[in-house]
């Protein structure tokens, strides 16, 4: 069993960043694709980015490219998530999750099997 256990979001202005860490316990995720998706209300869950098992690939979705970065420290179990130049569609919840062992990363949330309980994201015009 993996918990995983985010943090870092809160509220803050336009143009301001944003670091969510996640952090896994239970069982390593060192192996396993990671990824970030988020939430808004009214809206389905979407895809944000992920990063390969070694970290040394990594997806963002397209309208988010140049703005966040994601990366993984994974002598430490835990997912980073830096988020600059936020705006106000950027409000959500945000999640982390875990993907396929050894696999690539996927932007379809089904392939994802653990999940973290999400971390709140908003901001302010």
């Amino acid at each position: 069993q993996v918990q995983l256990v985010e943090s870092g979001g809160g509220l803050v202005q336009a143009g301001g960043s944003l670091r969510l860490s996640c952090t896994a316990s239970g069982r390593t995720v060192s192996t396993y694709a990671m990824g970030w998706f988020r939430q808004a209300p009214g809206k389905e869950r979407e895809f944000v980015s992920g990063i390969s098992w070694r970290g040394d690939s990594t997806y963002y979705a397209d309208s988010l490219k140049g703005r966040f970065t994601i990366s993984r420290d994974n002598t430490k179990n835990t997912l980073y998530l830096q988020m600059n130049s936020l705006k106000p569609e950027d409000t959500a919840v945000y999640y982390c999750a875990r993907g396929s062992f050894l696999g690539t990363v996927v932007d379809n949330p089904s392939q994802y099997n653990y999940w973290g309980q999400g971390t709140h994201v908003t901001v302010s015009s």
